[in-house]
């Protein structure tokens, strides 16, 4: 599924409008408009005119992501993708953010989320994006059968850390592969760029790494403090 920018943004509007203003939701085409081109928590800043949005509208509805709303005077619409894709509460939210912010650290996508979906802790972004990552493509078999939904390969993945910067970024892989360095296959690229992709790669899994490392790290603290809190425990003595 490779969408473009302007269906990406038509998605992730709808989804965020149905979490966050549930009473103004479905969304005429002009309430779609207005928050495709929204100001804020936008990033890269649109102008899309009309024409624009009906043809991705008509574009997701063919993959059956998006589907008009008939009990309105009023055309409206609305988003399928938590049924298409079979998603969690949590993982649309971190879906939504990297579709209408593009990539983000961890603590970005937590801070950011609060409005559709509250994480305990940056641990429990970090597994919502891995369980993303990890989903299963789908084989032929089951594309035939049209019966596993959740089947549908990675959502997300993990961006190689940028020079400078303390933390690496994760994005979403419903657009365009090749916009994500990690992605590109080396087999296509000249030899100057293999060897640059190779650097992507090592990077990429020094990255993961890093991240593996900290939550190993939280997980021994947290122990710790569980084992402490035991022992401080009085023992209830026995009934007589």
């Amino acid at each position: 599924m490779q969408l473009n920018h302007i269906q990406l943004r038509v998605l992730g509007a709808l989804i965020e409008k149905e979490i966050t203003t549930p009473e103004n939701y479905p969304l005429s085409i002009n309430a779609l408009i207005n928050a495709c081109n929204q100001r804020s928590s936008r990033d890269p800043v649109l102008d899309l005119d009309e024409e624009s949005v009906r043809q991705a509208l008509n574009t997701l509805q063919d993959l059956g992501l998006v589907a008009p709303y008939r009990d309105a005077r009023v055309p409206k619409y609305e988003h399928r993708i938590r049924t298409v894709l079979n998603l969690r509460r949590d993982e649309t939210a971190l879906l939504c953010l990297l579709l209408l912010r593009g990539p983000q650290t961890p603590g970005e996508l937590r801070s950011r989320a609060d409005r559709m979906f509250t994480f305990d802790d940056l641990t429990a972004v970090v597994s919502t994006l891995d369980r993303l990552a990890a989903r299963p493509a789908a084989s032929h078999s089951d594309a035939d059968a049209d019966t596993d939904t959740t089947a549908t390969g990675p959502l997300t993945i993990l961006l190689p850390r940028q020079p400078g910067s303390r933390e690496a970024r994760y994005a979403h892989l419903l657009g365009d592969p090749a916009a994500h360095p990690a992605t590109q296959s080396a087999a296509h690229l000249p030899a100057a760029e293999t060897t640059q992709t190779k650097s992507t790669a090592i990077a990429n899994l020094e990255a993961q790494l890093e991240f593996l490392q900290a939550r190993v790290h939280a997980l021994e603290q947290r122990l710790l403090e569980l084992e402490s809190s035991v022992s401080q425990q009085t023992p209830i003595p026995p009934v007589s």
